[in-house]
């Protein structure tokens, strides 16, 4: 039975589309309805939800940020995104996002349950890649194969040296057409975890992983993807001046979100582990090779944190553990990172429209590293936490003083009475006004 989360700033709409979703016997176990972005990410902060619905234009937090935001904390929860507006921009940032398709208001009703039924049909999980899945697989992988010299050139620019970056893009350019132009760069590389994969199956299943990075990637990143030595694929991603500076969108999260599907795309496709190094993003080709260098060292952190599997480089302060730094040192680092964040969500949790991407761009880490560390040494996710202290404030606030549900919630960093009571009868078991009783 799937989640479906709908989002719209006028109720009627939330209303009929749930009523719709409700009688269509597309087998939907629950219908969450949100009236704003901020509470459609506390439901998926504490729902497993399978499928966001979402308008494109809501006051605080539009649909695009909602998108973001939500492709941040789960990246494989699908999106279908609904407009009163036909505008190609949006549209075009929805589907560089993820979204499954766009509709136009008015919708009509039989095109909307097609476009949910077809999603739900995709997210089935397929069974694990055993002999006879393989099989299957190598019968019917009939995509053309990579063009493995062009790619050998490729993995050479991205592992070579520096000063051999021009030659070998112009040569690209005169051998097969591939031009490099950027002038901004960045660098994925994925290790796949084949030691319990025979050998005659490695080279199916790391060509199975390459579609699934260029399938993921698509028409809307501009991106070479090529094979890396040792059943390893390598990603080589630019932007012209104009795509670099089209969007308010964080690069960074936006490459940790592509690094974090890309894990997730090849556990549920393939059922295989992957490790994910991510680089920063640099200027001019020159610097290709020290991208590829960073995204190995990203990737190499997985030997020290093993229950982890997505790394961008610039979480890291490298000198500092060249240096010659003990673990206990980088343990003691870590504790610092996360103690600065939960020092300042101590003092931020009650304010409307606090996010993770906020409290991990104020002490300089990705989300998802911080994410990552903030439950590694605090039990719980970062979230959880923001909630755990709201609730127990609001509880307080219930128990000794005469505030009206409304002024709690605002004063706990809630825009909707309504909302409030969802969480907090969730959280405790009881509504607020019965705990008043």
């Amino acid at each position: 039975m799937y989640t479906i989360l709908l989002v719209d700033d006028e109720p009627l709409i939330c209303k009929g589309l749930s009523n719709l979703l409700q009688t269509s016997g597309l087998g939907i176990g629950t219908i969450l309805t949100a009236g704003n972005g901020q509470e459609a990410l506390d439901y998926l902060r504490m729902e497993d939800v399978d499928l966001i619905v979402t308008d494109i234009q809501m006051g605080a937090m539009n649909g695009i940020e909602l998108m973001h935001q939500a492709k941040i904390m789960k990246p494989w929860v699908e999106t279908i995104v609904i407009s009163a507006h036909e505008t190609f921009q949006y549209a075009q940032m929805a589907m560089r996002l993820g979204a499954r398709d766009y509709l136009i208001k008015p919708l009509n009703n039989g095109q909307f349950l097609d476009t949910v039924r077809n999603v739900l049909l995709q997210i089935e999980r397929p069974a694990r890649p055993d002999e006879e899945a393989l099989t299957l697989m190598r019968a019917n992988f009939q995509m053309a194969p990579p063009d493995v010299q062009c790619g050998m050139w490729l993995h050479q620019l991205v592992s070579g040296d520096a000063r051999d970056a021009e030659r070998i893009v112009a040569e690209l350019d005169r051998r097969f057409g591939v031009k490099i132009e950027g002038p901004y760069f960045a660098v994925i590389r994925v290790r796949l975890m084949l030691d319990d994969v025979g050998d005659k199956d490695k080279g199916l299943l790391q060509y199975a992983a390459l579609n699934i990075a260029s399938e993921l990637l698509g028409q809307d990143w501009n991106h070479k993807a090529f094979y890396a030595p040792d059943f390893e694929l390598c990603l080589l991603l630019e932007w012209s001046e104009q795509a670099y500076t089209e969007t308010t969108a964080n690069r960074i999260d936006q490459l940790e979100f592509i690094g974090r599907s890309l894990h997730h795309n090849i556990e549920k496709y393939l059922h295989l582990t992957s490790v994910v190094g991510i680089s920063q993003i640099l200027r001019e080709p020159s610097f290709i090779p020290v991208l590829g260098l960073q995204a190995y060292k990203a990737m190499k952190w997985n030997d020290e944190h093993r229950d982890h599997y997505v790394f961008y480089y610039g979480d890291y302060k490298w000198a500092f553990r060249e240096e010659g730094s003990t673990e206990e040192e980088w343990v003691a680092r870590s504790n610092v990172i996360v103690e600065q964040a939960k020092r300042y969500i101590d003092e931020n949790y009650a304010r409307k429209g606090i996010t993770l991407s906020e409290v991990a761009r104020h002490h300089h880490v990705s989300p998802n590293y911080l994410s990552y560390l903030f439950k590694k040494y605090m039990n719980c996710n970062l979230w959880e936490y923001v909630i755990k202290l709201r609730m127990e404030e609001s509880k307080r606030l219930i128990l000794t003083t005469d505030l009206r549900r409304y002024e709690i919630a605002d004063r706990v960093g809630y825009e909707s009475p309504e909302h409030f009571s969802k969480i907090f009868k969730k959280y405790y078991g009881i509504s607020p006004s019965d705990l008043k009783k």
